[in-house]
């Protein structure tokens, strides 16, 4: 594989802290590496550096010269007064990117909801980091540095940039560096991970799973070794003292393959014990939801509802952006009045929600930890066992400096940590969830997921963290269309409903929306003359992609054939025009198809 970029003996220094010293790295075709490790030790500063955005403070970035790098940071540079249109497509002739069928597919899969002439200062957050994600993408790079690239994507559209970048190059071509506490995301696209710790960048083959497995396993082989250097330091000693020879032996230890790494382990949770607790704390009935419509100027959001929720049960909720989970979610808590149906709450049940913007902990914020964590003397049931606050905080892997930080001057993470922390301490018997994984690196994920594994209570679980979402609920459910539904395969069968349904106009419907030179030729056609050029459409794609592929093998072979052979060659280049021909002929069909379509 041919060298692409790299790095070496690179240091980094920032004036209260030294990020990098003496690390070597290189990125081969075909990498697709995912990098972990705790907040502040370095990922985005590392992705900064290999792309040439941050220069090292020592030691060097090497790069193959003709290697084009794209870059998504945690930031973008968009204009606030650019249109969303200028920014994705610039000046190009409509033709030019409306022809091109990877173009098509990320803006459909991104930025489909989003007017096309609106100004970027007036987007969202989340509408603005789309943009500049499909802006990135529609680039044409032989390496991408994504810095959580799934923030702000609802799980479907983290499942759509997911199936892209697995089939964005060709395999063993281009090169894929990805920042991410996603771990679904992380086992789906990436061959290798990076774990960035304590100055340096220790590499493991595989993507998330194998990861972890291989970090428990050399964790147990340096325990392993601190233990035998332990024995061997007895041993002498056992000679000094008596002044003989210490005969002693050790046992030996041996980890077959992943199933002796986890033989040890018990179930994550007993979800029995678990109802069993929660019943004694809530009773029988929690919440019963029945035929309940909320609907905004005669809009139903939800729309006849009915849902059981009862003590211990853990439920995962997903769907969309901008779909009403928030407004389910009130309307469990009585926040809500509902415009038709009722909404039974148990007499014994206490709501607490950790909310995505942490409001439970402004009233805190010119405290300092040690303070605030004073003020709480209770203890809190966790796996059975009472635990003081002082337990929680180490659970949650707060270290004593951290106890006089002021609440204000905490990281994302340690305050998302803090306020769950303080949540459970008021022994709430319903716990809602909402994002709870934001800012949270994959090792405090973990922790945290630990922590809810002993909770005996009932749980709601908004994310869109799809590892997550499985991980610490018992059942999933999906806001359809105003309705609920049960996933009994889970995430998965979300995906297959959504991709079962009608596919959303490849771009945002506005009196200015790219290609929709007349929107009443639409309006003349009936649904099935729709559906049916629509199909069209997309059967024409994809014999374009498979056209494609053809002509780049083709290329390939010809390319490796003998020079001097030119009956070979001119075979080649017959087949070449003949497949040329029969794509030019596909992009007239889909844009005819399009045209009819108004699109």
């Amino acid at each position: 594989m041919a060298f692409l970029l790299g790095c070496e003996k690179v240091r980094v220094e920032f004036p209260t802290k030294t990020v990098f010293e003496n690390v070597s790295l290189g990125i081969d075709e075909g990498a697709r590496i995912g990098i972990v490790g705790r907040n502040g030790d370095g990922k985005s500063t590392l992705l900064s550096l290999l792309s040439g955005a941050l220069e090292p403070d020592g030691g060097r970035v090497v790069r193959n010269g003709a290697v084009r790098v794209g870059l998504l940071g945690q930031r973008d540079q968009l204009d606030d007064a650019d249109t969303v249109k200028h920014v994705l497509v610039g000046d190009a002739p409509e033709y030019e990117w409306a022809g091109d069928a990877r173009i098509r597919d990320i803006l459909s899969g991104l930025v489909s909801d989003i007017p096309w002439e609106a100004a970027i200062g007036t987007l969202s957050g989340g509408q603005r980091r789309r943009v500049d994600l499909a802006r990135l993408l529609m680039g044409d790079w032989d390496v991408l540095g994504l810095d959580e690239p799934t923030n702000h994507l609802d799980i479907r559209a983290i499942w759509w940039l997911a199936e892209h970048l697995k089939k964005r190059w060709k395999p063993g071509s281009g090169a894929l560096l990805v920042v991410t506490h996603d771990r679904w995301f992380l086992d789906e696209v990436c061959l290798d991970m990076w774990e960035v710790h304590d100055r340096k960048v220790e590499p493991f083959e595989g993507g998330y799973s194998a990861y972890i497995q291989q970090r428990v396993e050399r964790q147990r082989v340096a325990a392993l070794a601190e233990e035998k250097r332990q024995n061997a330091l007895r041993r002498e000693l056992a000679w000094l003292a008596r002044g003989a020879k210490a005969r002693s032996t050790k046992p030996k230890f041996r980890v077959d393959a992943a199933q002796a790494l986890i033989a040890d382990v018990p179930e994550l949770r007993n979800p029995i014990e678990l109802k069993r607790m929660a019943m004694a704390r809530l009773g029988k009935q929690v919440v019963e939801v029945k035929q309940v419509t909320v609907a905004f100027d005669g809009r139903p959001v939800l729309d006849g509802i009915d849902w059981i929720i009862g003590p211990g049960d853990r439920y995962g909720i997903v769907g969309g952006n901008g779909v009403g989970k928030t407004t389910l979610l009130r309307t469990i808590q009585g926040l809500q009045q509902p415009t038709a149906g009722t909404v039974k709450i148990g007499k014994t049940v206490r709501f607490a929600v950790l909310s995505q913007h942490l409001d439970e902990l402004m009233k805190f914020k010119g405290d300092r930890v040690r303070e605030v964590i004073g003020r709480y003397g209770r203890r809190t049931m966790l796996d059975g066992k009472n635990m003081t606050p002082a337990q929680l905080l180490e659970r949650l892997e707060f270290t004593r400096d951290d106890l006089n930080e002021p609440v204000e001057d905490l990281s994302g993470g340690q305050k998302r940590r803090l306020a769950l922390m303080l949540i459970l301490l008021d022994e709430p018997n319903v716990l809602i969830l909402d994002e709870p994984g934001n800012d949270l690196d994959t090792d405090m994920l973990a922790a945290v997921e630990g922590l809810l594994d002993g909770w005996p209570g009932t749980l709601l679980l908004v994310t869109h963290d799809r590892y997550l979402m499985e991980r610490v609920t018992d059942h999933q459910f999906a806001l359809i269309d105003g309705k609920i539904r049960h996933l009994p395969r889970g995430v998965d069968e979300y995906l297959e409903l959504v991709e079962r349904a009608e596919k959303p106009l490849p771009f945002a419907a506005s009196e200015k929306a790219p290609v929709k030179a007349d929107a009443s030729e639409e309006k003349r056609l009936s649904g099935g003359e729709i559906r049916t050029l629509r199909k069209a459409m997309a059967s024409t794609e994809r014999k374009m992609e498979t056209l494609k592929e053809k002509i780049e093998s083709t290329r390939a072979e010809m390319a490796a054939a003998d020079p001097s052979d030119f009956v070979a060659l001119g075979d080649f280049q017959k087949q070449l025009e003949d497949l040329q021909a029969q794509l030019d002929t596909l992009e007239e069909e889909w844009l005819e198809a399009a045209e009819t379509l108004g699109e």
